[in-house]
């Protein structure tokens, strides 16, 4: 069965974003040609009548929910509020104009942010509320459980199809580049592509490097999106269960694969060109030292990951070398022009 048709009118809420310019790529290069995006000068998703009176001229068959506030932990720490206050209001205004505007399957993108900090690993979907969360991004995680929440009630009390998709860690095209403010990999990467333009004889890496993470190149997650919103039925008996067995609308998406944090800057070291030492300070956290989604629903669908995480390090280092290549040309520009 095909839950979504290339005749459909398909709504990509943050289609600017890492995430959603991906979920348009790969939407439109498979034949998805009546795709509906917002710039945030037309419409300000944090303002509920501004996105009930888009829902009712522009009338979506289809939602897909991109857009979010994001940012690393310091981001997380400083900001609690917007955090979760913005999160709350573009989720719910999305969410519930699509429900009352007759949208016929909606796709909520979580974070695996969601689970208890020390979950059992591989992380499965059941594990959701079953523990505190990680407190440095408490506040994002509380606003994504609501979205999950909301897009459950609605199912279990209206019958509206909405679903929900929690992707591991993110990187990718798109990224937003910052040493201290970005998430894992963009932040090495920017880290040491700046080491070794300058022949910095070392760079100093926060914690011992042990901890294991996941990550996922978003044209994977992208591609997720596509075969769940074509595929998968909560209803069916491809779907997790709660501790009560019931049946969950949310999975997980990864590779499977984890990598040590340690090993993942060598790789970004080498890509980016920096043949220096990398020293770690110990006296910094490390944080969970393990953290790893169970993707085994999504498998036994036929779904998995394809981008291999070397390649995807070089096209995002080739990336981020290539807008800081551009933005050097465009001062000096400025500069002769003065």
């Amino acid at each position: 069965m095909r839950y979504v048709s290339k005749k459909n009118k398909i709504f990509i809420a943050g289609h600017n974003g890492m995430v959603g310019s991906a979920i348009f790529k790969k939407l439109k290069n498979n034949g998805y040609f009546n795709l509906l995006t917002a710039k945030r000068t037309d419409l300000d998703l944090t303002d509920q009548l501004s996105v009930k009176k888009w829902y009712g001229i522009n009338k979506p068959d289809v939602v897909v929910i991109a857009a979010a506030k994001v940012g690393g932990i310091i981001a997380n720490s400083t900001f609690p509020t917007q955090f979760l206050l913005d999160n709350l209001k573009i989720q719910n205004n999305l969410i519930e104009g699509a429900w009352k505007n007759g949208v016929e399957r909606l796709l909520f993108l979580g974070s695996s942010c969601i689970y208890p900090k020390f979950a059992s690993q591989p992380i499965k979907e059941e594990s959701l509320l079953s523990d505190s969360l990680e407190s440095t991004n408490q506040w994002y995680a509380i606003a994504k459980i609501a979205g999950i929440k909301l897009c459950e009630a609605l199912n279990i009390q209206y019958g509206f199809d909405a679903i929900s998709l929690m992707p591991t860690n993110l990187y990718g095209p798109g990224d937003y580049y910052h040493p201290e403010k970005s998430h894992v990999i963009p932040a090495l990467i920017s880290k040491f592509d700046r080491a070794a333009e300058n022949n910095f004889e070392s760079v100093v890496c926060w914690g011992s490097g042990s901890p294991l993470r996941e990550f996922l190149y978003v044209d994977d997650l992208a591609d997720a999106c596509k075969f769940v919103l074509e595929n998968w039925n909560p209803e069916s008996s491809n779907s997790p269960l709660d501790i009560n067995g019931k049946k969950l609308t949310h999975l997980n998406v990864g590779t499977g694969k984890d990598i040590s944090i340690k090993e993942l800057s060598k790789k970004i070291a080498k890509a980016s060109g920096f043949k220096g030492e990398i020293i770690w300070d110990k006296e910094k956290p490390d944080g969970v030292l393990k953290k790893q989604l169970d993707i085994t629903w999504l498998r036994n669908m036929g779904w998995e990951a394809k981008i291999d995480l070397d390649f995807g390090i070089k096209e995002v280092v080739k990336e981020y070398q290539q807008i800081a290549s551009e933005s050097k040309t465009n001062k000096e520009s400025i500069n002769i022009k003065k």
